[in-house]
């Protein structure tokens, strides 16, 4: 490398002359000003030769040191850069592409540790029509009826802390704050149809559902497999939890009750097993996870959600599957674009109340599927902006979800 820094003189040297020696017209001076600019040409295609040189053997020195992820992570990023086979071969992968790969994979190759900041706000809209009568001569209805509205809006401020172990293992830790407005709307009072009655609930920001996991990258990329990575995450109750939660009825309305306080938890213990993985297929990076969630059963001091009463029992909470598919694409050096399909599928949940059997909470079950398009941006090689939009495609998933993360690598 020293013969490329004692050439780098050579271009400031030609730049200086050709100005003065192109203010003359004789034939010597004219043909010593084609030879310098062949020279120049041809020092600009050995510079980058050398460049392209000191590239790769920078590759092979970080590869050596950083171990088999950061093999996986640079050649994800030489496959997934999209800007041809030349510059492929020839040089660094991008900012961008380490990045989508870092967020597809769940594991990071620059640092140890980072930090990473996240906000998200979720809107739910749904509406509901209960009938409460018989129909007479097949074409009138005899009885209630009333029109419920529920708009929900959810801000959570998490904050997660990973820590990376010799580029195999993975610690972290997340701790969400949630606050949380919904407003109940009601149409039917005294059976008509032109009385709406309307409550307003907030809470918060509060602590949610405080959570833990461990992952192992056990097998690194090759043809014909992927890089596989499994997982495992604690969540604990240390939200506010959904039972006990008293409705009262909103004056002038008997259709209409609201709750006195909103939950930011589950109430429960939960245990989530699950498996991701990741290929390169120039020019995008396919990912994959599959995911099982089982809920430990509980008891609460009370469940009854009636003013005035408390009953003591069991909660066996629905435990869910979760998968997602998705594709990523680098933009430019640093930004880069994925596309995602997720759904999560839950089992009903149960009550007992003390001294009775256990009871299935009808319409607990739910089928909740998103369209997911996300963004990463690298501001800095420590530095990350991931936005994302996520779109309900089900009647349980939230009408839509905006969360931006910012990690940042030490």
């Amino acid at each position: 490398m020293v013969p490329c820094r004692n050439l780098a003189l050579l271009p400031l040297a030609v730049a200086l002359s050709l100005p003065a020696l192109g203010a003359s017209n004789d034939p010597q001076v004219q043909a010593l000003l084609d030879e310098l600019r062949m020279l120049k040409e041809r020092y600009q295609v050995q510079q980058n030769a050398l460049m392209v040189m000191e590239q790769r053997l920078r590759q092979i020195e970080e590869r050596g040191q950083s171990g088999a992820a950061g093999t996986q992570i640079a050649q994800a990023g030489s496959a997934g850069s999209g800007y041809g086979t030349q510059l492929r071969e020839n040089a660094e992968p991008p900012a961008s592409v380490e990045a989508l790969y870092q967020e597809a994979s769940g594991f990071f190759g620059s640092g140890t540790f980072s930090i990473e900041p996240g906000i998200t706000y979720s809107h739910y809209d749904s509406r509901q029509l209960f009938l409460n009568g018989f129909l007479a001569l097949d074409a009138i209805f005899l009885g209630n009826l009333g029109v419920d509205q529920i708009n929900a809006d959810t801000y959570t401020f998490d904050l997660t802390g990973r820590y990376n172990w010799g580029n195999r293992w993975q610690l972290d830790v997340n701790t969400p704050w949630i606050y949380r407005e919904t407003t109940y709307q009601s149409a039917g009072a005294g059976g008509s149809t032109a009385q709406i009655s309307e409550a307003t609930v907030n809470t918060g920001p509060r602590l949610g559902d405080v959570s833990a996991g461990v992952s192992y990258k056990f097998l690194d990329e090759g043809p014909g497999r992927p890089d596989a990575v499994l997982s495992l995450r604690i969540k604990a109750p240390t939200g506010v939890e959904p039972y006990g939660i008293k409705l009262d009825p909103v004056p002038g309305n008997n259709n209409l009750n609201v709750p006195e306080d909103l939950p930011t938890g589950n109430g429960v213990w939960s245990v989530t097993p699950g498996i991701a993985l990741v290929k390169t297929m120039d020019p995008a990076v396919v990912f994959g996870n599959l995911s099982y969630t089982y809920n430990l059963k509980e008891s609460f001091d009370d469940i009854s959600p009636q003013r005035g009463v408390k009953v003591p029992g069991e909660v066996r909470l629905g435990n869910w599957f979760q998968f997602g598919v998705g594709v990523a694409f680098a933009l430019n050096e640093r930004a880069s674009m994925s596309m995602s399909f997720s759904e999560l599928i839950s089992q009903s949940s149960k009550i007992r109340p003390e001294g009775e059997d256990w009871q299935t909470v009808t319409g607990s079950d739910a089928n909740a599927a998103y369209f997911n398009i996300g963004m990463t941006y690298a501001v800095s090689n420590d530095l990350t902006i991931v936005p994302n939009l996520s779109i309900g495609l089900t009647p349980d998933a939230p009408d839509f979800s905006f969360s931006v993360k910012f990690p940042y690598y030490f």
